[in-house]
């Protein structure tokens, strides 16, 4: 048998209440200048309610239960508001409509295909459904929003970024979704500094029981870690912003899908949340030079391998497969790690050694 779709009734018009009021009057037989003395109100008053231009007070209910009886003043509250309420629909209707050439900065279908919003018929219904989405009520809101959330926002970017903003904000609203569900003890920097020496022995274990430590860690300091998989044309890595005063949101992306790439991208937003505090704004963009990204940078380098470590392996000259693996033993760290930092530097070719990564993707 055929799947039956029920779609919800919006009609696109308004009948006011007045219509109902009229339909009693001409029944009881009574008319508007009647009505108009027995309940002492005007009779333009009258009128107005009669075509919707006038609204029904509840004074004006409670008058209009006495006279006619039946129906009480809740019915034609009810009825009054109902009435405003359709009146603003179609009123914001007419206003989103105005606004469809918006769907074409966003990734809707890779949106729908993920189960971010529900796919829509009707351009001003999927107009309505991203602004739910993105949690404003319009795209003028969405445009001053988001583009404050980009300049709070520290990003790690791939040197080949290309600054699709549609793009950008809906998988940064995504994370911020996911941020905020996940549930997190107040920030503590003591705690964080603790759980990142933990952290950093994982990336000796396999990825997904690593990740799974690796965010219930962070979510006892206060930091929320969420993998939201990148969208077509981001080429980001990841991002850090703080959702409130008590918590730090750590955003990733998999993107090279590389575990080397992964931990890295890691400890450097960690490195904006230690470094950095709360501060509203710092961004980094495709080969800047911004200080607070070296900062991360070179804490993330650091962190995962020692510097006077790095420096006496290096000046050994020795890179073979063998010497590298057991290097990364010594100091507790993933090889991959140690070859990505070497290759980065351009120590070794970036063709050596690469059996030693592994790939990540996403369940």
């Amino acid at each position: 048998m055929p799947t039956k779709v029920t779609l919800p009734f919006s009609p696109d018009y308004s009948v006011p209440p007045g219509r109902t009021l009229l339909e009693i009057l001409e029944t009881v037989g009574i008319s508007q200048a009647e009505l108009a003395e027995r309940t002492g109100r005007p009779k333009k008053t009258v009128n107005e309610i009669i075509k919707g231009k006038a609204a029904i007070t509840p004074d004006t209910a409670l008058q209009l239960e006495r006279v006619l009886g039946r129906p009480y003043a809740g019915f034609w509250i009810s009825l009054e508001q109902q009435y405003r309420a359709s009146l603003a629909r179609l009123q914001e209707r007419e206003m989103l409509s105005k606004h469809t050439e918006w769907l074409s900065d966003l990734p809707i279908g890779d949106m729908i295909s993920r189960g971010w919003i529900r796919a829509q018929r009707d351009k001003v219904d999927m107009v309505r459904e991203l602004l739910g989405f993105f949690a404003v009520a319009s795209p003028e809101a969405w445009e001053d929003v988001w583009r404050t959330y980009r300049k709070a926002t520290a990003f790690r970017r791939s040197a080949n970024h290309s600054d699709n903003f549609g793009v950008m904000a809906a998988w940064l609203r995504r994370g911020e979704i996911e941020g905020r569900d996940l549930e997190c003890e107040p920030f503590n920097a003591s705690r964080f500094k603790a759980a990142l020496r933990k952290i950093r022995n994982l990336t000796t274990e396999e990825p997904n029981r690593a990740c799974e430590l690796t965010i219930e860690e962070c979510a006892a300091a206060g930091v929320a870690v969420v993998l939201v998989p990148e969208l077509p044309k981001l080429r980001l890595f990841g991002a850090t912003r703080w959702l409130s005063a008590e918590k730090a949101l750590l955003q990733l992306s998999l993107h090279y899908k590389r575990d080397d790439q992964f931990w890295f991208s890691f400890f450097h937003e960690a490195g904006h949340i230690l470094l950095h505090g709360k501060r509203n704004i710092f961004v980094e963009h495709a080969g800047s030079d911004d200080l607070d990204e070296q900062e991360a940078n070179k804490f993330a380098s650091d962190y995962l391998v020692p510097l006077d470590e790095y420096i006496d392996f290096c000046a050994g000259g020795d890179f073979k497969r063998s010497t590298i693996l057991k290097f990364s033993r010594r100091i507790g760290i993933s090889p991959s790690i140690v070859v990505g930092r070497l290759q980065h530097d351009k120590i070794i070719k970036f063709s050596e050694h690469n059996d030693l990564h592994t790939r990540l993707d996403w369940a």
